[in-house]
């Protein structure tokens, strides 16, 4: 196994705000840190040592980029897996381009999460249109999702009848699609492993999480987030993804918990997850710092969390919340509460949708930590309560 230590540099595809935090990570353990971006303001890019203004498939780029770093990562799933596999020629790569391209394409998703023995909701793929006359009626309604480039609820449309399926599909241009059954949802939840190259292997606590409009907007994590069989089904299941894969880095896998207690898993990704910001603050390590440590064969040692952590997802609709002229949030008097650690990505302009930041609020009682968050939503301008 290759280890790299402090002192060495550490490349990563994608200069979004998971780089930016893998970044202060890697140079917060010594490491220096070049980041390849088309974006020459990209966040990661302001605060890496080194930052390669290239597109992600760029030969050129990709090859300064190896001469620079002794191991690479990415920060987003849809980095061409290509130049992942154009990398690993050259240079240690984790998460390995394999892995990247079936957390790329739904259908390839889907059908590793079944080779893993881990139930998916019922579904159909449609790559034709005899597919689409074939799908079964129990399927419906449900959800149609574009097979690839779809993230933070892009690409997904309801369906509830054929004739609503057919105009979403072909509305979609006809591409490859899964159509998922609609299922009584309870809640939602996901699972953050840390898996080396020797298959070492750790993970932190189950996450409950709550979407708005496909985004993240809440994560809260504590013991009495939900049944403890539910916790330990979410990191069985999470944990044969990854060996299946035989992963190598920081791997997000999101559950719908049923009304009955049935778990089905919904998705993955290759990478840090915004449900795992909470670990900045409420963890003695965080998912960027493992991330850090699977890329360079360092040691795994299990996260302890220690404290009760609720995550709160901060987009640029805060910036709006007086009108159609920007204003700056509240920060101050949020940060007034106890706590409450701001984090803000360093983008320049604030976009309604776009994700700005988190706030995390940790404590030693869920109760406490929730009243702090339903305060300082209330001061931000978001939606209270914070659960439903």
């Amino acid at each position: 196994m290759t280890v790299v230590l402090p002192g060495a540099t550490l490349g990563v595809l994608g200069g979004g705000q998971l780089g930016r935090m893998f970044v202060h990570a890697a140079q917060a353990m010594g490491y220096f840190t070049a980041v390849l971006d088309p974006d020459p303001d990209s966040p990661a890019g302001r605060v890496s040592h080194h930052h390669i203004h290239t597109d992600y498939a760029d030969v050129d780029g990709l090859a300064r980029l190896a001469g620079l770093a002794d191991a690479v990562t990415t920060e987003f799933e849809n980095v061409p897996a290509p130049s992942l596999e154009h990398l690993a020629s050259a240079r240690p790569v984790a998460p390995a381009a394999d892995a990247v391209a079936i957390a790329q394409d739904r259908i390839r998703e889907k059908a590793h999460f079944v080779r893993c023995g881990v139930e998916c909701a019922p579904y159909a793929v449609i790559e034709t249109a005899a597919h689409l006359a074939a799908v079964p009626a129990d399927l419906l309604p449900g959800i149609l999702k574009t097979a690839r480039l779809g993230y933070d609820g892009k690409g997904q449309r309801r369906v509830a009848t054929r004739a609503e399926l057919d105009t979403a599909w072909n509305d979609a241009g006809g591409v490859p699609c899964v159509l998922e059954k609609l299922l009584p949802l309870d809640f939602e939840c996901s699972v953050i492993v840390a898996r080396g190259e020797d298959g070492q292997m750790v993970n932190f606590p189950v996450q409950r999480n709550l979407h708005r409009d496909g985004i993240l907007a809440v994560t809260e994590v504590h013991p009495q987030s939900m049944p403890e069989s539910t916790a330990r089904r979410a990191v069985a299941a999470a944990r044969s993804i990854a060996d299946g894969l035989a992963y190598v880095g920081v791997l997000c896998v999101e559950f719908f918990v049923l009304g009955d207690g049935q778990l089905v898993v919904n998705e993955m990704a290759p990478r840090p997850h915004n449900s795992g910001h909470w670990t900045l603050n409420a963890s003695d390590v965080s998912q960027f710092e493992l991330q850090v440590r699977t890329l360079a064969g360092l040691p795994l040692n299990p996260p302890r969390q220690h404290s009760v952590a609720i995550m709160l997802n901060l987009l640029g609709d805060l910036w709006f919340v007086d009108g159609d002229v920007p204003s700056e949030p509240r920060w101050a008097d949020v940060l007034a509460l106890p706590g409450t650690h701001l984090h803000l990505y360093g983008k320049t302009e604030a976009r309604r949708g776009r994700k700005m930041g988190h706030l995390n609020i940790t404590g030693d009682a869920i109760d406490a930590v929730r009243s702090t968050a339903d305060f300082a939503a209330a001061l931000l301008g978001l939606p209270i309560p914070l659960s439903e």
